[in-house]
């Protein structure tokens, strides 16, 4: 429209995520029903655990691509701040992420020609909020020290996904999605994962909101809902 201004993004101390009737638009009516979170107006705030117990088919990827704004192909809206996602630039969307939000995605997403050090420094460099040696701090306490030179190619799915975690802890957030973090690591190596999660969301003040297809004893929610 003539003479509209592009909205441009308030930054607050205190973040909270807001969904509006928020509905999947490939879903039927029905499915508010029988959710806690489609249909249904939510707040979430900085400093929470938040739990979503999603079987399959539920549409969990779909919300975390949703909450990070990687599609919107859905009813009802999704607020930052009170902003609606939709209204944000995409220069404005990318300076959120940058600097509010990390994620670990279910499909990864790593550079595979790269190997995993390339892949967490490049991430470090963007907006770093540790020092180089962290990266290796924290691989050796994933179990994937020795994995920093060989390219994510050749990595296990395991690894790979203790290479996504790392690479979200490597930013500045006041948010961290988690879409199946843990789908191909024992619980040795899960509960180790978590704890590093933990310790990096407490050290910024942040929320977690952990969405996967059942409970986890270990992730100490203050929230919890049924997708």
């Amino acid at each position: 429209m003539a003479g509209s201004t592009p909205a441009t993004l308030i930054y607050v101390p205190t973040m909270t995520i807001s969904l509006q009737q928020v509905l999947p638009a490939y879903f039927e009516e029905t499915r508010k029903a029988s959710s806690e979170i489609w249909g249904k107006d939510l707040r979430f705030h900085k400093g929470e655990y938040i739990k979503i117990v999603a079987p399959s088919g539920s549409g969990k990827t779909s919300l975390v691509h949703f909450l990070y704004g990687l599609r919107n192909e859905y009813n009802g809206q999704i607020l930052y701040n009170d902003q609606p996602v939709r209204q944000l630039t995409i220069e404005d969307t990318a300076r959120f992420r940058k600097d509010h939000i990390s994620i670990v995605l279910q499909d990864l997403r790593l550079f595979p020609e790269q190997t995993v050090e390339q892949n967490l420094e490049l991430k470090r460099q963007l907006n770093p909020f540790h020092p180089p040696e962290k990266i290796r701090e924290m691989a050796e306490r994933l179990g994937i020290g020795s994995k920093l030179r060989s390219l994510c190619r050749t990595c296990s799915y395991g690894e790979q996904q203790r290479v996504a975690i790392i690479r979200s802890l490597l930013q500045p957030f006041d948010f961290l999605l988690l879409d199946e973090p843990f789908s191909h690591l024992d619980n040795k190596n899960s509960e180790k994962a978590m704890e590093l999660m933990l310790e990096e969301a407490q050290a910024r003040g942040a929320a977690i909101l952990f969405a996967d297809l059942e409970r986890i004893d270990y992730f100490p929610f203050t929230r919890l809902f049924h997708l």
